[in-house]
């Protein structure tokens, strides 16, 4: 009996979220956000230029965004990459990358969320990166400086650009990220977390792929906006959920 009764309150929250599932996944996928330099919804755009190409034949930047991307101190955010010196091109080739993904990627809806700033009403919050990309952009800024591991706040703009505040030193980049996932979670107040999945999984988001090949990050957006939707259900229904089906399956019930 108590079997029966539990399977039939698995099968309700099961399809209660099934509910959420169906009415969130279209917000969730193919989608811009609302930020500076953003497209109001993905479009193709043939002329993409050099690292943003991957993103031509759907894309939430323009041509001039994705021109402005591979410039030091550019017309986006007047961010200069340079503040502690010369940063290898093998480094700053990998920030070049990552702001084509956050500019063009229309696949960042399940962790877009609302924000209150001045120059932009939403953000992306714990994109999981594969573990390689993590891996490698760490591996090869290991001998670029820096001066701060927080890259979001805390820089002195006077100039018109960023420089290192008052009292920060410039030192080598896993002096402020000692760790692969320290630089993904860190650098852009938790825009990313480092994933222990690796490219190709269908987990992660890569920053890197072969246009050839299609968007890998197409079918990993479908994954999270399924797996996710359960977010929006009332707190501790998710969890409990889980519970249940785990219980289940171990023959805990009845």
């Amino acid at each position: 009996m108590a079997q029966r009764v539990t399977t039939q309150l698995l099968l309700l929250l099961v399809g209660v979220a099934a509910v959420w599932a169906a009415r969130s996944r279209t917000e969730l996928l193919n989608v811009c956000m609302d930020a500076k330099h953003h497209k109001e919804k993905p479009s193709p755009e043939d002329e993409l230029h050099k690292q943003c190409s991957p993103w031509k034949k759907n894309s939430c930047c323009s041509t001039n965004t994705s021109q402005e991307a591979h410039k030091d101190i550019s017309h986006l955010y007047r961010f200069n990459w340079n503040h502690c010196g010369h940063m290898t091109p093998a480094c700053k080739r990998h920030f070049i990358q990552d702001t084509c993904l956050y500019e063009c990627s229309p696949n960042l809806g399940p962790w877009i969320q609302e924000v209150n700033q001045s120059w932009r009403k939403e953000r992306i919050l714990d994109v999981p990166l594969c573990k390689e990309d993590c891996q490698q952009w760490w591996e090869d800024c290991h001998t670029s400086y820096t001066c701060k591991s927080n890259w979001h706040q805390g820089w002195d703009w006077t100039s018109g650009y960023n420089r290192c505040p008052a009292g920060a030193a410039c030192l080598p980049f896993h002096f402020y990220f000692p760790t692969p996932a320290a630089l993904c979670s860190e650098i852009w107040t938790h825009s990313y977390q480092a994933s222990n999945y690796s490219r190709g999984s269908g987990r992660c988001i890569q920053m890197w792929f072969d246009p050839a090949q299609g968007n890998p990050n197409e079918e990993v957006a479908r994954f999270y906006a399924m797996a996710m939707s359960a977010g929006a259900l009332p707190r501790g229904v998710e969890p409990l959920l889980l519970s249940l089906a785990l219980m289940l399956q171990l023959g805990l019930l009845g």
